[in-house]
């Protein structure tokens, strides 16, 4: 049990390193989340803090959730290819993004974890993260704006997680669902604008 708490509470940790908010203050001299939309994420940090610095932003959120997810080979009590096995992961994918969204190192004001949430899908499930990511680039490159390309993404996942690659795990087949809802809740704001066609691009 000490195992399973010690690993949890490291994937938090892992989820808290607000990379965005130590990149704008290193680097300009700028907190993210006064800026912009405030949001701690990777496309608010491509917006106010330029592209090379959003770049690492992104990268640096996707590894967080990719390590936090392999944190499960520190525990060798359940076996691995089971349900329970991908439910740990999944679970320490979620302590990854709570930690993300309310990071303990930045005063719990984060960003919406979809680069975690990217981070995560590849460490579990690497072919419907993968599919899910080219909807996201192709609905960017032809509406360079990042909100609907992420809802877009995010809502095609669970198609290719149950319908399309058929995972036998239930527990990735509800964690697919649980991701969709969790950015719908934490869009709904991008949502809002959407309809009224007041959301602006990532690059203005």
């Amino acid at each position: 049990m000490l195992t399973f708490v010690l690993i949890t509470a490291a994937a938090y940790l892992l989820g808290s390193v607000p990379s965005s908010v130590w990149l704008g203050k290193w680097l300009r001299g700028t907190d993210l989340r006064e800026h912009g939309s405030g949001n701690a994420g990777a496309t608010n940090a491509f917006r106010v803090l330029g592209k090379p610095i959003g770049m690492a932003v992104l990268l640096a959120d996707m590894t967080k959730g990719a390590l936090a997810v392999m944190l499960s080979n520190f525990q060798e009590i359940i076996p691995e290819d089971t349900d329970g096995w991908m439910a740990l992961r999944i679970g320490l994918g979620i302590a990854a993004v709570t930690g993300h969204v309310f990071p303990v190192f930045a005063g719990f004001r984060g960003g919406k974890g979809v680069a975690t949430l990217s981070g995560i899908g590849l460490a579990i499930h690497p072919f419907s993260a993968l599919t899910a990511m080219a909807i996201y680039l192709g609905v960017f490159l032809i509406t360079r704006i990042s909100a609907l390309a992420s809802l877009t993404a995010v809502i095609s996942y669970p198609l290719w997680v149950i319908l399309v690659f058929r995972t036998e795990y239930l527990s990735l087949k509800v964690f697919s669902v649980l991701v969709l809802l969790l950015v719908l809740v934490t869009h709904r704001k991008n949502i809002a604008r959407l309809v009224r066609g007041q959301e602006g691009s990532l690059f203005r």
